[in-house]
C-alpha cells in the first residue's frame, strides 16, 4: 500500500476524523449497538454503503490527480458526490473532514494539483481531497480506495470503544476480520476510477442518512461526544 494512503488512514493524521463516529453514536443511543457482538453487522453495512461510496470517489480523485485534468473536473467530482449524499448532516461532516485533511495536506503534500482542486472546491468532500492526496503522493486508485474504505470502519470502531467501553482487543479483531471485504470494496471502487463523474456508482445508505440527521438534531439539543 502506498505510504501516502497509509498516512491518511492513520488515526494520528490531523484530518479531524476523531470527532466523527460515522453513525455509531446514534446507533448506540438507539440500542442497536451494545456489545462486540453487534459491531460486525454495523461495520460491514457501513463499509458496503457509505464506505464504498467514499472509496469510489477517492479512487476517481486519485486517478484524476495523476493526470492532467481540467480544473472543472474537481468541481464535477464534488458535485456528483454531493448528489449521492442526500443527508445534509452527512455532507457537512464530509466537508468538515475534507477541510481538515486539506489543511494538513497542503503542508504535507504541497502541489499545484491540490491548489487547483481547492480553488474549485474550497470545502471539498473528504474522499475527494483524500484521494487527490494519495494520487499526488504517487498512489494508485486502489490505494486511495483502501484508505477511505478503512477509515469508514476504523472510525466507528474507535468510537465504539470510547462510547461503550468495549474491549479494544475484541473491537480490533472485528476490524481485522473485515480485511477481505475491505479488499473487495477497494478493488470494486478502483475498477471505476476512470469513469466520467456522472457515471460513478451510487451505493446508498438510507438508514445512515436518517441516523446522521437525527444525530445532528440531538447534537443541537444536548451534548454529544461526536459531531456526527
Amino acid at each position: 500500500m502506498n505510504p501516502s494512503a497509509l498516512l491518511l488512514a492513520d488515526s494520528r493524521f490531523p484530518g479531524g476524523g476523531h470527532v466523527h463516529s460515522g453513525g455509531l453514536e446514534e446507533a448506540a443511543a438507539r440500542g442497536l449497538v451494545r456489545s462486540e457482538r453487534d459491531l460486525p453487522g454495523f461495520l460491514y453495512g457501513r463499509l458496503r454503503t457509505a464506505g464504498l461510496l467514499a472509496a469510489v470517489f477517492a479512487a476517481a480523485s486519485a486517478h484524476a490527480a495523476a493526470r492532467t485534468v481540467h480544473s472543472s473536473h474537481w468541481l464535477r467530482l464534488d458535485q456528483e458526490l454531493d448528489a449521492r449524499t442526500p443527508s445534509l448532516a452527512q455532507r457537512e461532516a464530509s466537508r468538515a473532514q475534507g477541510r481538515g485533511t486539506a489543511r494538513a495536506g497542503r503542508i504535507a503534500w504541497p502541489s499545484p494539483v491540490l491548489t487547483r482542486l481547492l480553488a474549485e472546491t474550497p470545502r471539498p468532500h473528504h474522499p475527494i481531497v483524500g484521494g487527490a492526496l494519495v494520487g499526488i503522493g504517487g498512489g494508485a486508485p486502489v490505494d486511495a480506495a483502501m484508505a477511505m474504505a478503512y477509515l469508514a470502519v476504523s472510525g466507528p470502531a474507535s468510537a465504539a470503544v470510547r462510547l461503550l467501553g468495549l474491549d479494544p482487543f475484541a473491537v480490533n479483531a472485528v476490524v481485522v476480520r473485515l480485511a477481505g471485504p475491505l479488499q473487495e470494496v477497494s478493488d470494486e471502487a478502483a475498477a471505476t476510477a476512470g469513469a466520467d463523474p456522472a457515471d460513478l456508482p451510487a451505493p446508498a445508505s438510507p438508514v445512515l442518512d436518517l441516523f446522521a440527521e437525527e444525530h445532528a438534531r440531538h447534537h443541537q439539543e444536548e451534548v454529544r461526544l461526536f459531531a456526527s
